[in-house]
């Protein structure tokens, strides 16, 4: 049992950081600060849930799985709710998201 439990929390740590690590390289690789907050808020989430059950495994029944586990749930509280204020107080200062239409193709279709 010790070795299916060690197996499966090395999956989910792995898991956990190649999620943050695509969510590094979309942040990169989006072209507005609405989509890059957008590929780096979800994998930030679903990175911290992988990570931090792996690393409840590797731990066992104990006091530091009850700590791992409000981290997490603080974790999930807040990192949604901060992307939503980053977000509305972006939009309140005026940076808008890019159109995704061509100008040319703007015109032609009016």
């Amino acid at each position: 049992m010790d070795m299916f439990n060690d197996v499966l929390s090395w999956i989910l740590l792995t898991l956990g950081g190649l999620a943050v690590l695509i969510g590094g390289i979309g942040a990169l690789r989006m072209p507005d600060l609405y989509t890059r907050m957008h590929a780096a808020s979800v994998t930030d989430s679903l990175g911290a849930i992988l990570v931090i059950f792996g690393i409840m495994l590797q731990a066992g029944l104990s006091l530091a799985t009850i700590k791992l586990a409000a981290i997490l749930l603080f974790l999930l509280l807040t990192s949604p709710t901060s992307s939503n204020a980053l977000a509305s107080a972006a939009l309140l200062a005026g940076t808008r998201p890019l159109d995704d239409a061509d100008p040319d193709e703007r015109e032609d279709a009016s």
